[in-house]
């Protein structure tokens, strides 16, 4: 019996091999790093279901930001602790606001970051949900003034990027429209377009204090059994102007995230998720699992199915095993 005249075993015989052929490289500076922006000053509290990630003032905030300059990450996003809340998330625009001062001090120490912010109202309304409330429901029109007013405040405070993550409809165009006519025209926005009704989100309700106090979100996440209505999704937001899509989460959503990359011709980013996270860094600490192996395994997945930016809670360590090869 002959052999084969093609073997692919021959270009697997070194690491200097794999490496030449290999099709998708991971890279630090398609990796965002998530922070949670709380008040006061030297707070660094770690967050008991996220090994790792902390809640942390704006002053420790910055010095977290120069580690990931230093380490080649590229971006983060902020997500804010606020002192108050309230029904509609008012102290989500004010300019003192935990993010809006995070923002300015990353600005202030000149460091080279882009700086994303999310867009929402769970972590500043008393109820937790996404939007305000009325006759028990969310109402998705009455939260678009409130939305559209927090972006601007993020770009008056230096934002480069808003990324709203509501799920609301119509939000893309109203946040685009309130962006222009305040003279924001360079600030994009990453749209949370395919954001699905996850059991994963967890360990980030603990970490951004964002649990609903009644109900669920599935009246404006996605069904978690629809791929199809993501496509819709993502044809909206870029009709209304969202300058990249994200998928979220990522690992259960792998598909969606392969089929919005070869539909639409804009930046494609997912999150790997908290839930995703935690899991990895729960078996890491059994040993149940090579934490380096496993997490740049599911980052590479991530890319490999057509994400071009990944947010990702392993970003600094990530960044730190690829700088050493």
């Amino acid at each position: 019996m002959s052999f084969p005249r093609h073997r692919a075993r021959r270009l697997r015989r070194s690491e200097g091999l794999r490496g030449l052929v290999r099709e998708t490289r991971l890279s630090a500076a398609g990796l965002v790093y998530p922070l949670f922006v709380c008040p006061g000053t030297k707070v660094k509290k770690e967050v008991g279901s996220m090994p790792g990630v902390y809640q942390q003032s704006v002053d420790q905030i910055v010095e977290e930001c120069r580690e990931m300059e230093g380490l080649g990450l590229p971006a983060v996003i902020l997500f804010g602790l606020p002192e108050t809340k309230d029904p509609r998330g008012r102290s989500s625009l004010e300019d003192a606001g935990v993010v809006q001062r995070a923002i300015e001090a990353i600005r202030k120490a000149k460091l080279k970051l882009l700086v994303i912010t999310d867009v929402c109202l769970c972590e500043y309304t008393d109820h937790g949900h996404c939007g305000v409330i009325e006759d028990g429901e969310v109402c998705n029109d009455a939260t678009l003034p409130i939305l559209a007013e927090q972006a601007v405040s993020h770009a008056r405070a230096g934002a480069d990027i808003v990324a709203p993550s509501d799920m609301m409809d119509g939000r893309v165009g109203a946040i685009r429209q309130s962006l222009d006519g305040n003279g924001f025209l360079d600030v994009a926005i990453l749209s949370y377009a395919a954001k699905y009704c996850s059991g994963f989100y967890g360990p980030f309700r603990e970490a951004a204090d964002s649990t609903p106090q009644f109900g669920d979100r599935r009246s404006y996440q996605m069904d978690p059994a629809n791929a199809r209505e993501a496509e819709k999704e993502v044809a909206q937001d870029i009709e209304e102007g969202a300058d990249m899509v994200m998928v979220k989460p990522a690992l259960p959503y792998l598909d969606i995230i392969h089929r919005v990359r070869e539909k639409f011709d804009v930046p494609v980013a997912a999150y790997n998720v908290s839930g995703e996270y935690a899991m990895v860094k729960a078996a890491a600490a059994r040993g149940w699992l090579d934490e380096k192996r496993v997490v740049l395994e599911v980052l590479t997945g991530i890319q490999r199915a057509g994400a071009s930016i990944i947010m990702t809670y392993h970003a600094k360590d990530a960044a730190r095993w690829l700088k050493q090869g």
